[in-house]
């Protein structure tokens, strides 16, 4: 079996190679193709936002509605449509060697580009997040095309073994996540040739890393028979897709444990679940459509007496909250999230995951989580 699947891991590698090669060389091809006839160059690619967004509850995930936009080598755009090709060229080479990049280096090689140099690093993620989505019809992902993240993709600890491979030799590498000590286990950039066996129960994962030190600190996991993710803030790709790949291999339920303001519910919790606007073209794959919101809700404000424990709602924080219920289609899609919403603004205040530490330091662990999950069934979804 152990063969089978290494022998697996290895074919998809190289498919995913040659797709990753035959989209670059597809697009440069009809850019020289178009120079040659005496046309203007141009590469379509989808539009990133929440205007080109469609949501499916069946589906589960964000998708695109299907408006693109094109990039024609003008004047204006000359420069930009130089940096979409070298940046095509460095990751061919990439490929083509089995190396990478992170993003913050492939923002240093084009200080050698000259004129079409990036000025800042926004502008070459920019520009990468543009060539992905263009060869998202190809199922190629950044990962694919070998640049990766500077953060790391989030801590695990509990109820999982996680089986690597040494990039040299093939060799698997088991880690126990609940022999971990004091520490975790650090989710790696790319997560798809992992191996997973779990016995727990289900997965949590976590807004903010006080919450999930102290969670572990007391081996809260161990005594719910779970596995606890740390989030620390908006989920990266590589945490959202290994806890997409928890959810479905395992068959695990995810609950999702985070502020209650806007921010954790409109921004940390709707990425985790269904995606974003400016990552939609990659959206079926790097969400959890399963997960559910355990909390903190506005109702936990008023149901655990938090009331003197809050702050109040900033500008921003009701502007972020009535555009969700405005332009949102995930939000739109739910009429309980809508009433959980207004009601977090008719209140006008927020609250942190450590505000029930009002009660006591591990009242968290000892009365809240318990008495929530006992009611799972009710979750806002």
């Amino acid at each position: 079996m152990a063969a089978k699947k290494k022998k697996s891991d290895a074919d998809n590698d190289e498919r995913l190679k040659h797709v990753a090669l035959s989209s670059i060389d597809e697009v440069a091809r009809g850019v020289y193709e178009q120079a040659q006839r005496g046309d203007l160059p141009d590469m379509t690619m989808p539009q990133r936002n929440l205007q080109n967004v469609r949501f499916d509850p069946k589906a589960g995930y964000f998708e695109m509605k299907g408006n693109v936009k094109t990039r024609t080598l003008d004047v204006n755009s000359v420069k930009t449509f130089a940096q979409t090709l070298r940046l095509m060229a460095l990751a061919k080479e990439m490929v083509t060697k089995d190396d990478f990049a992170t993003k913050r280096e492939a923002y240093y090689v084009s200080k050698n580009w000259g004129d079409a140099k990036f000025l800042e690093q926004p502008e070459s993620d920019t520009v990468l997040d543009d060539i992905e989505a263009m060869f998202s019809v190809h199922e190629v992902t950044r990962e694919t095309l070998r640049f990766v993240p500077e953060e790391h993709g989030g801590s695990v600890v509990g109820a999982l073994t996680v089986i690597d491979r040494d990039p040299e030799t093939g060799a698997p590498i088991r880690s126990d996540c609940a022999a971990m000590g004091s520490g975790a286990y650090t989710i790696p950039s790319s997560v798809d040739h992992l191996q997973l066996e779990s016995t727990a129960k289900f997965v949590l994962v976590i807004e903010t890393g006080g919450m999930f030190q102290r969670l572990n600190h007391h081996r809260w996991w161990r005594n719910a028979n779970c596995i606890l993710v740390e989030m620390g803030g908006v989920p990266t790709r590589a945490t959202r897709r290994f806890v997409r790949r928890i959810a479905d291999d395992l068959k695990l339920p995810v609950y999702a444990f985070v502020d209650c303001d806007p921010y954790g519910i409109c921004n940390i919790y709707r990425t985790l679940k269904v995606g974003s606007g400016l990552a939609v073209h990659v959206s079926r794959d790097f969400c959890v459509p399963t997960a559910r919101f355990m909390g903190v809700t506005p109702q936990d404000i008023i149901d655990f007496q938090l009331e003197d424990a809050t702050h109040p709602l900033q500008p921003v924080d009701i502007k972020r909250a009535k555009d969700a219920l405005k332009n949102d289609p995930f939000f739109q899609a739910y009429p309980k999230w809508q009433k959980a919403i207004k009601q977090l603004l008719n209140m006008g205040v927020r609250a942190e995951q450590q505000a029930f530490a009002k009660w006591g330091l591990n009242f968290v662990i000892e009365e809240y989580l318990p008495t929530k999950l006992k009611k799972a069934k009710d979750f806002l979804p």
